[in-house]
């Protein structure tokens, strides 16, 4: 047993990646080589059962280490404005948030009134036509920034939690 906080498990897990990585291109790079029938073959260096061990044992790490995480996720309450979450909901909500942020992002980004471009005017249209918006802009604004504000509380919180809170892994 390890213990260790998801900012560290995180770390872990990248690393176990970059390993992996590594064993894959090892296994592309050496379970074929081509030689010519006139030369004597440069056959490289490649074991196929210490290659799909390795990596097998890689992969056994990774299941623990994200199943651990994802249990701490799922088990442990940080406080966020006021009020208890589960560091899974918290990361479903900061999701949902960020996808609202960019709407109410584009919206408050619009002016009132807007000239559209259409190009060439039909014979039947000689006005130009202009868009316009159908929201309280200001109100937009105010919700764009109480988004902001609750995501960034949400984020701080997270960090807080993942740089402190210990948990085990069984490795």
């Amino acid at each position: 047993m390890a213990k260790m906080t998801s900012a560290y498990a995180n770390k872990v897990l990248r690393k176990l990646n970059e390993d992996k990585e590594f064993w894959r291109s090892k296994e592309q790079e050496g379970h074929t080589y081509v030689a010519a029938l006139d030369e004597e073959p440069v056959i490289p260096d490649y074991d196929y059962a210490q290659v799909a061990k390795n990596i097998e044992e890689i992969d056994e790490q990774i299941v623990k280490i994200k199943h651990a995480l994802n249990v701490t996720n799922c088990t442990n309450e940080v406080t966020v404005g006021g009020r208890q979450m589960t560091v899974d909901t918290i990361l479903v909500k900061m999701a949902q948030l960020n996808r609202r942020k960019a709407v109410l992002d584009e919206m408050r980004k619009q002016q009132p009134k807007t000239r559209m471009n259409s190009g060439l005017y039909s014979t039947r249209k000689t006005a130009p036509e202009y868009r316009y918006i159908n929201y309280d802009l200001e109100l937009i604004k105010k919700e764009y920034e109480r988004i902001d504000s609750e995501v960034s509380e949400m984020q701080i919180a997270l960090d807080k939690y993942n740089q402190t809170v210990e948990f085990e892994v069984e490795l």
